[in-house]
């Protein structure tokens, strides 16, 4: 006997009712476990709001969520296995839509059109990248930093883990005018070991990982990749504010491949909507630095498409050669 949900049954019904044809699977979606997709190692800032979500959704689906880390090759394993997974909403990556729009510019062929082969579901929260350094460091300032790596010239170094920190690092580094070298690591939390021993200046770290590290004592957050500063973090101060203007917005989403049927499409975006807006959820983001950001698909989407000009622009007057 096929199992049907309360939003289930609510999406089934209204098509009937219009008159409308729905595919089995939408009409009594979900039925069976769901597949979070994380696109970087356990423990790293993106898996830790994998992770929430993933537990928010298992009473609110009432099915199992199996979270399944797929790292490497800055997200573009992770986001080829989205866009090749069977169109049923059984399988969603919880992803930066930044680093979809950037790849798209950093390697030579990108591996997948995700215009064409990618849907946003919903929207999850706006973030910043956090520029940090080891805490027994003397540096208090970006200026502080930036004086210092000007005398290390080329000796310098700084490590990436993720798309936006490469940009970001690269952007910095222009500005000021540094010869630092960069040093590309898998996953953020990879860098800590190298910025304690002094094998690393300074490092790119998304927000939830640089605030845990911090919390913990390990980093210093120097600075933020916004232009303004976050409504949930405001004790960070920005790039721009200490002169070195960006606004590189993170931002996260739920995607599925794009065949996905619109009512599976729908009942994913409500979910979210219900996490994110709810007091627990409003928390947790708050907790690392992000806001919450509710749109629709088709906001959603369009947003997608925004940003892949945007993150274009942005790579190119980094000068960032292609990878791959």
């Amino acid at each position: 006997m096929v199992e049907l949900t309360r939003r289930g049954f609510t999406i089934g019904a209204s098509a009937v009712a219009l008159g409308t044809s729905l595919p089995a699977f939408a009409q009594t979606y979900p039925s069976q476990d769901i597949y979070l997709i994380c696109a970087f190692p356990p423990g790293s800032g993106a898996d830790i709001i994998v992770r929430y979500f993933a537990e928010r959704l298992r009473p609110i689906t009432g099915r199992t969520i199996v979270v399944e880390n797929k790292p490497g090759a800055s997200g573009n394993i992770a986001t080829q296995h989205i866009a090749r997974a069977k169109p049923d909403g059984y399988t969603i990556m919880i992803h930066g839509g930044t680093a979809l729009s950037a790849n798209m510019h950093l390697f030579k062929v990108p591996a997948v059109d995700v215009e064409k082969e990618i849907r946003i579901a919903a929207t999850l929260q706006r973030q910043p990248t956090m520029i940090v350094v080891d805490s027994s460091k003397p540096w208090k300032s970006v200026a502080e930093l930036t004086a210092a790596m000007k005398e290390k010239g080329e000796k310098g170094s700084y490590g990436v883990g993720n798309t936006i920190g490469k940009v970001m690092g690269a952007t910095y580094k222009t500005l000021a005018g540094l010869k630092a070298e960069e040093i590309p690591y898998k996953a953020t939390a990879q860098t800590l070991n190298d910025l304690q021993s002094g094998a690393l200046d300074y490092a790119f770290h998304d927000n939830a990982g640089a605030i845990a590290y911090e919390r913990q004592g390990r980093v210093r957050i120097l600075g933020v990749s916004t232009a303004k500063r976050m409504e949930s973090a405001p004790q960070y101060p920005t790039m721009t504010e200490q002169g070195y203007p960006m606004d590189m917005v993170g931002w996260w989403a739920a995607m599925v491949p794009m065949a996905t049927p619109r009512p599976v499409v729908d009942q994913i975006n409500g979910w979210i909507k219900e996490i994110i807006t709810s007091d627990d959820g409003r928390k947790f983001l708050a907790s690392i630095a992000s806001d919450p950001w509710v749109t629709t698909p088709e906001e959603g989407q369009a947003y997608l498409s925004e940003q892949v000009k945007q993150w274009g622009e942005w790579v190119r007057a980094a000068n960032i050669p292609p990878l791959g």
